[in-house]
């Protein structure tokens, strides 16, 4: 199963892999050129089909509950100041995503979208101390009874070169559903209230849509 927004570049890809069968078959006398040029398409159409899997997952929800809301590795848990929507302290925990992993952003929480707002920006590395306030990023709220507002913000890193986010303020959303996609590696901070207890560890490994990063 592929995700939609992988649905033009997949085309691209196999219209590029059977072209250069076509023409290496043709056109290319050398019989190990020939394989190089075929094998060689193979792997990039392998490679563009595993970047845009979109893995059937079925979040059990629980308003308790803060899921992970990419797959990657859990690189930050620390108190900072978010100055864009909040103006003040929280508790941020950040999961770095590298090109091999699912890129589907999920919804951390069931709830009511309060702000979502794109940024254009930079394309630093993901890992940046500045990447959160510099490169092209998009920041969501979204608000529950149990946990209030909580920020989520994907990152666009040296190679994400596109980021798509489908929250739309005042609407409801629910746990677990797609919420957007990353084109090729990034990370998204989620900035929860002071004192939530953190479910996760640094460099714990994230299921997006299953990893419990926090609970009541």
């Amino acid at each position: 199963m592929f995700h939609k927004e992988g649905a033009k570049t997949i085309l691209l890809g196999i219209i590029f892999t059977v072209a250069a069968l076509l023409i290496s078959d043709y056109f290319v006398a050398i019989i190990w050129v020939q394989k190089l040029i075929q094998i060689s398409a193979f792997l990039i159409l392998i490679i563009i089909l595993q970047f845009f899997r979109n893995p059937k997952r079925i979040a059990l929800i629980n308003e308790n509950h803060i899921l992970a809301p990419v797959d990657g590795k859990v690189v930050v848990i620390e108190e900072v100041y978010e100055g864009e929507f909040f103006k003040d302290k929280r508790l941020q925990v950040s999961i770095f995503m590298s090109p091999i992993n699912v890129h589907v952003t999920r919804y951390p929480m069931s709830g009511l979208i309060k702000f979502s707002k794109y940024h254009p920006g930079k394309f630093l590395v993901a890992w940046h101390p500045k990447a959160s306030e510099e490169n092209e990023r998009t920041t969501i709220v979204v608000e529950n009874n149990t946990f209030g507002a909580v920020l989520y913000r994907q990152i666009a890193g040296a190679l994400a070169r596109r980021i798509v986010n489908y929250a739309k303020e005042g609407t409801q959303v629910v746990q677990g559903t797609d919420a957007g996609f990353i084109k090729f590696g990034s990370r998204v901070d989620i900035f929860l209230p002071i004192g939530t207890p953190i479910n996760v560890v640094l460099n714990q490994k994230a299921i997006g849509g299953t990893t419990i990063i926090a609970k009541k």
